[in-house]
């Protein structure tokens, strides 16, 4: 399975971004009302400046308290982000996942975002893959 085919199995490729001068605490309002883990810091919907994910909040409170809350985005977000393109395989999106400890992943195309994948939309396409082979292998040994 590629990430083109994990992103048409979400039900919306929208991805939710916030511009960097926006407050951390606006980011963890965002973040707590759409019940997302992680938005994308962009200017204009498609280029990527950075990303900022619930755990980075935390942190940033752990180190310095809340009034890291009225600080711009653009202070605690991970700047160097890790994407992927809609060819790379489901396999080789998990593994850097799990190997960078993190859980979003935003897709591109050129220099453009198109969508944002997590890694519980890659463990539920792979799920759904391995169900898939498990009912053609049964057919297979049934006579179907």
């Amino acid at each position: 399975m590629i990430v083109q085919q994990i992103l048409k199995l979400k039900a919306s490729n929208d991805v939710i971004t916030v511009p960097p001068g926006a407050d951390v605490s606006h980011v963890a309002e965002i973040l707590a009302t759409r019940k997302i883990g992680t938005v994308v810091v962009s200017n204009d919907g498609k280029t990527i400046l950075g990303i900022v994910s619930e755990r980075d909040i935390v942190a940033e409170v752990a180190r310095n308290g809340n009034v890291c809350l009225i600080a711009p985005v653009e202070a605690i977000m991970t700047k160097v982000v890790q994407c992927c393109k809609c060819g790379e395989s489901a396999d080789s999106v998990l593994e850097r996942m799990t190997t960078g400890r993190f859980r979003h992943m935003p897709v591109v195309e050129g220099d453009e975002m198109v969508g944002l994948i997590s890694i519980g939309d890659v463990v539920k396409a792979r799920l759904m893959q391995l169900a898939a082979e498990k009912d053609a292998l049964e057919g297979m040994i049934k006579g179907f």
